[in-house]
């Protein structure tokens, strides 16, 4: 076998890994991205702890084939980047969307998250929830608020109470 069929059967094992081990992916097409708006989108992905490459769509297919992910064919047209998280299922929909946003030429074409693939729309959704603090801090304000609102009325009937043996005198 020649060195440059080793080469790409290496690249695609390496793919297929990625997708495998990612909690969460997402495919872009990046075209009309200036090179300074790509080192820009590239240091916002490094610090939420996302790798991010340019592959091409052969690959890419074949990589998802070996991963058993179905459903990717129709977006592999054109150029093509892979933003893969395995720690953070939010984090390269939420700096990929935000980008996009304020870059209309970046376009989320799929993500995949669980071994499932979800629509651009998905994506985006994902994009706008709270970050892991958020959302915990979120549910611990939700698990207090019945404690607090408690322990007002424990406070508020007690100083009803004292109130009453006050006007009583």
């Amino acid at each position: 076998m020649s060195a440059i069929i080793e080469a790409k059967k290496q690249q695609v094992d390496t793919i297929a890994d990625q997708l495998k081990n990612s909690v969460s992916t997402v495919i872009v097409n990046y075209r009309g991205l200036s090179v300074a708006e790509v080192t820009e989108l590239r240091s916002q992905l490094r610090e939420a702890g996302v790798e991010y490459k340019v592959y091409k769509n052969t690959m890419v297919r074949r990589a998802a084939e070996k991963a058993e992910i179905e459903g990717l064919d129709e977006f592999l047209v054109g150029p093509t980047a892979v933003a893969t998280s395995t720690d953070d299922v939010v984090a390269p929909a939420k700096v990929l969307a935000g980008f996009a946003k304020e870059h209309e030429a970046l376009e989320i074409k799929v993500g995949i998250m669980d071994g499932s693939v979800i629509s651009a729309e998905e994506v985006n959704t994902v994009g706008t929830l709270p970050s892991h603090e958020g959302l915990v801090s979120m549910l611990l304000s939700v698990l207090q608020a019945p404690v607090r609102n408690f322990a007002y009325a424990v406070k508020a009937v007690g100083e009803d109470k004292e109130n009453n043996e006050e006007s009583a005198e």
